[in-house]
């Protein structure tokens, strides 16, 4: 006989606090385990085909670790250090990109820049911040990196958690069923299959787009010409994620680096502009249908929510599990919906249930 509703409320609850707990005081110490296993989430199914294709779980463990860290090697010779340095020069371009603006609005419109007036003193020292601010902010991000992500980190413990539990996840999943509870293990793994199925189409779906879009941006911008356009690419890719915004904050900030690089000549000017559409164009026809599907489950304003609420809670580690708590909570409240349609506080009374309670009542 199932527990009653209360009491299954009581240690889903004592579960729940006991999970954001653990978040809040061990949230560094735990970092490099949520790493690792964001990684063999991510990797499974890879290791699942190489094994269907005759590799033994061991055998395709450790090609994928060898393959990844190679992968990891090569982008922190070549990609990383490139990426940094263009972030500073952008920063550091700033006040003279601003200066440009400025002399580019005093010639065609005078009258809208007088001298001394508040817009122009704003944009003169708009690059002077950012400038510094920037600096700042990329100093910040690079010693907090270093500090929550060591080398000890990134080089021996992530690498060697991802392996193992990667070498071990068909196990693991067959031992946390056989812990639930006998009457829920239906439901349960329903609701498991939709979270994994929505992380799936997000993580390993929504990632790759990500990924192959912030490459052809940066290597076509790159090949354009326009200058920091890995910087650009970057966070195009980083942000694609929310439908239309990375290439909307992309495009415009590439257009604009491209007016001040290649005033005059339009065509330049043209072809990064073509870079983002022929973008767009790969993403909604060919990359997203293919990789993520139709339906992901997780709407933009949810997800950027709560990214936000579970970063500013619980720092990186947060924004690393929001999207994961985010999906298990879009299938929980779905499914919360559907019990309620079902039940009699939203269909009411029935015709013969009404009739017997008249029944009774005479």
């Amino acid at each position: 006989m199932a527990l009653p509703v209360r009491e299954q409320a009581k240690y889903w609850g004592v579960f729940a606090v006991v999970f954001f707990a653990v978040m809040w005081f061990l949230g560094d110490v735990i970092l490099p385990f949520i790493l690792g296993m964001a990684i063999a989430y991510c990797l499974d199914p890879l290791a699942d085909r190489l094994e269907r294709l005759g590799f033994s779980r061991i055998l395709a463990t450790v090609t994928i670790t060898l393959l990844a860290l190679l992968l990891f090697v090569l982008m922190a010779l070549l990609v990383i250090p490139t990426l940094v340095s263009q972030t500073a020069s952008l920063f550091d371009s700033a006040p003279q990109l601003f200066q440009n603006l400025q002399v580019f609005l005093t010639e065609r419109f005078p009258s809208l820049i007088d001298e001394g007036s508040v817009l122009r003193k704003s944009l003169g020292s708009l690059g002077e911040t950012i400038q510094s601010r920037g600096g700042e902010l990329l100093n910040g991000v690079v010693a907090s990196v270093q500090n929550v992500l060591n080398v000890v980190v990134l080089v021996v413990l992530v690498p060697v958690i991802t392996f193992y539990l990667l070498l071990d996840w068909d196990r693991m999943v067959e031992r946390v069923d056989d812990l639930l509870p006998r009457d829920h293990a239906p439901v349960v793994r329903r609701l498991a299959s939709q979270i994994d199925d929505t992380l799936a189409a997000f993580i390993r779906g929504q990632g790759t787009v990500c990924l192959i879009l912030g490459t052809f941006y940066a290597v076509s911008l790159m090949l354009v010409g326009l200058q920091f356009g890995l910087v650009v690419g970057f966070v195009a890719g980083l942000i694609s994620f929310i439908p239309y915004v990375g290439a909307l904050v992309g495009g415009v900030l590439a257009i604009g680096l491209a007016i001040f690089q290649f005033w005059g000549e339009w065509w330049m000017i043209g072809a990064v502009a073509a870079v983002f559409a022929v973008g767009q164009m790969l993403e909604g026809n060919i990359l997203t249908p293919n990789l993520v599907g139709s339906s992901v489950g997780l709407h933009p304003v949810w997800l950027i929510f709560a990214l936000s609420a579970f970063g500013a809670l619980f720092g990186f580690v947060g924004m690393l599990v929001a999207v994961p708590v985010a999906a298990a909570l879009g299938v929980l409240a779905r499914y919360g919906i559907s019990q309620y349609k079902d039940s009699r506080l939203y269909r009411g009374l029935s015709a013969q249930e009404q009739a017997d309670i008249a029944g009774d009542d005479s």
